[in-house]
């Protein structure tokens, strides 16, 4: 079916709807992956927003049941120029076409995603929506632009299940995982190194999550504008002192306004799998996988105590920091990649000797 892309800067995109018919609206922003469409599209972190794939080709492996990355599907809708019409892979079991369709997710395909990427890329993220059928402009523009922004919404609590659930039972040392919208690639790696995971959903109280009695906290990826997340914030400034803390992305951003931080919006964000990072501590260069639309302005945090590890070599934003004397640090970027590069899966190992030694470790 015939359908278009409109964004609220006035722009009209021609091409064919896939997946499901209905109306779709949200933040359109831009993935550089070149594979991995799968898991981009189960990502939490992409609640309420409409994602354009860079890359030309998409859905030609199909889709699989064993590289899923949340319960369901959050985004709110996928753009692509070309959805392959056979998809082949000894795991395939459905078409891209057949998974939004189930989950009632709108894609459209023969976009020129190249004019859509460099419109984002000039005029910052925008508000947008995916329309099918022959329909009248000026009412859609008129919807895109009645639609909200992703600023100043609490888009966590729509993605996270309201009660904690145990990922993996056995293990030496217990992590319980603060769910903003968790990848569960996170939990895979935390699991296959024999940790048991327990994962409480971010509006849980702290006192519930000292009742489990970690060795250790993690605060996880998730969507959305990290500054109305007051209950999380203070759930962690209550957890801070008392367990070793490791966040990443949207726990990365919960963290720095912990510590006195303040964050911001990005022109249109780090969305991809090829974003280079550098290390400041060891001094390597790493590629690292990314998914934020939002930043902790470095010169704003407050406490002392607070070194910044990693910087983005794109934009020198803040990509991590540590605590020098509390057994806390965070990264920006996805460690946990799915997909992309393995490149930061060594944060892990970091992780989990700050578990067995009860102490800071630095790396």
């Amino acid at each position: 079916m015939k359908g278009y892309l409109v964004v609220e800067d006035g722009s009209i995109y021609t091409g064919e709807v896939f997946g499901a018919q209905t109306e779709s609206f949200g933040e359109l922003i831009f993935n550089t992956s070149m594979t991995g469409y799968q898991e981009i599209i189960y990502d939490p972190s992409y609640k309420g927003q409409i994602v354009t794939m860079t890359y030309p080709l998409i859905g030609n492996y199909g889709i699989n049941s064993s590289d899923i990355e949340s319960y369901k599907i959050h985004l709110a809708g996928f753009v692509v120029k070309e959805k392959s019409k056979t998809y082949s892979n000894w795991r395939a079991e459905k078409s891209i076409d057949d998974l939004l369709r189930e989950n009632n997710i709108t894609g459209i395909e023969g976009v020129d995603t190249r004019k859509v990427t460099e419109l984002l890329r000039d005029r910052g993220a925008q508000r947008a929506g995916i329309f099918s059928g022959q329909q009248d402009k000026r009412e859609m523009l008129e919807k895109v632009k009645n639609s909200p922004s992703l600023v100043g919404r609490d888009l966590v609590r729509d993605v996270v299940k309201s009660a904690p659930y145990v990922w993996n039972v056995d293990g030496k040392y217990k992590v319980v995982v603060i769910d903003c919208g968790v990848k569960y690639n996170i939990l895979r790696l935390l699991a296959v190194r024999g940790i048991r995971v327990v994962v409480y959903p971010a509006t849980a109280p702290y006192q519930e999550i000292e009742k489990e009695k970690p060795d250790a906290i993690l605060i996880s990826n998730g969507p959305g504008d990290p500054e109305p997340l007051r209950y999380v914030i203070e759930t962690v400034s209550n957890l801070v002192e008392k367990f070793p803390v490791f966040g990443i992305c949207l726990g990365h951003q919960i963290l720095g306004q912990v510590f006195g931080g303040k964050t911001y919006k990005l022109k249109f964000g780090h969305h991809g799998a090829n974003h280079p990072v550098k290390d400041l501590i060891s001094g390597k260069i790493y590629i690292t996988v990314q998914n934020h639309g939002f930043c902790v302005d470095a010169s704003s945090i407050k406490d002392p105590h607070i070194e910044v590890t990693h910087i983005n070599l794109n934009d020198q934003t803040l990509e991590g920091f540590e605590h020098k004397k509390l057994s806390v640090f965070s990264v920006q970027f996805h460690p946990e990649d799915a997909p992309g590069p393995r490149d930061a899966r060594y944060l892990f190992e970091k992780f989990f000797a700050m578990i067995e030694n009860g102490k800071k470790n630095r790396y």
